[in-house]
């Protein structure tokens, strides 16, 4: 490590810069914790002296107490621990701390939220059904079809381009959380939808602009996140669907259907681009009976 002084701020920037650098976290992760770090420096000021090897258990369970008496919930407070123990873990490799300062240290986790999917009926109509005034319905539609389809995130949505779409060989490459490339076909509605949105609406959205992006607004430019969100609540409740409907939705609902269909834990983690397997896992409990019905075929004493 290219040290940067004793002091708890820079032994913070070296860890974040090993975040990126090595791990290749995404930007978002890596401000996530710099916020939570930054306010675990501010707790330790006027205990350590800001100084990397001031950290011991005391000052964090004083840091979790500061949390807890500012409203954070538990979920928010799990998530500052960990962003201490990643530091920790990190000086104590580096030979500037002492690991066992986290050493069963822990937060009491709410349930994990299950995941709201949408069932088919309400898919189609959100899907198929183009509002009255639409003014952009091919797009919209190619768009919603891709992030069933797919259960591509927001982000890779908005920043997907035509480089990445193989819609003869029926695949779309994405680059999602910490740069990591991923393969995901694409069914035949997706690919028809796309198709058409390629060839007759978006030449009219950029005109003369030239625009590596997919989905796009008037002028070339690309959608944006928050744009996005926007449009599928829009069509939503265009569509009558009385649950409340986002990007994420989609994304679950992809998981959800595959999963009662029959597809492979396994599978559904590679296509959701999930690093760690724990987090596919949640999916498993909005599919109670498919998971009794294969438990059922297989199990000799079912």
């Amino acid at each position: 490590m290219a040290r940067r002084g004793s002091d708890l701020d820079g032994a913070i920037d070296a860890y974040l810069d090993h975040l990126a650098t090595e791990r290749g976290l995404a930007r978002r992760s890596i401000e996530a914790y710099g916020r939570d770090l930054a306010a675990f420096a501010q707790t330790a000021a006027g205990r350590s002296g800001r100084r990397a090897g001031g950290i011991d258990a005391a000052l964090i369970r004083a840091h979790l107490a500061s949390l807890s008496a500012r409203g954070l919930s538990p979920r928010s407070q799990a998530r500052a621990l960990a962003a201490v123990r990643g530091l920790v873990r990190y000086l104590a490799r580096e030979g500037a701390g002492d690991a066992g300062a986290i050493r069963d240290l822990h937060v009491r986790r709410p349930p994990s939220l299950l995941p709201g999917a949408l069932g088919a009926a309400d898919v189609t109509r959100l899907v198929e059904e183009t509002p009255v005034g639409g003014r952009r319905p091919l797009r919209d539609r190619a768009m919603l079809e891709l992030m069933y389809a797919t259960g591509l995130r927001v982000s890779e949505v908005a920043q997907l381009t035509g480089a990445q779409l193989r819609l003869e060989e029926g695949f779309v490459s994405v680059v999602g959380k910490g740069g990591k490339e991923r393969v995901v076909p694409l069914g035949r509605r997706a690919r028809e939808a796309l198709a058409a949105y390629l060839a007759e609406e978006r030449p009219r959205l950029t005109g003369r602009r030239a625009s590596a992006h997919v989905f796009v607004r008037p002028g070339g430019k690309p959608l944006s996140r928050q744009s996005i969100w926007k449009l599928v609540r829009r069509r939503a409740r265009s569509a009558g669907v009385v649950a409340r409907v986002s990007p994420h939705t989609l994304r679950h609902t992809f998981a959800t259907h595959l999963l009662g269909g029959g597809a492979d834990l396994r599978v559904v983690q590679a296509l959701l681009g999930h690093v760690d397997i724990g987090t596919t896992q949640i999916y498993t409990h909005v599919a109670p009976e498919r998971l009794r019905s294969v438990h059922r075929r297989h199990h000799p004493r079912a």
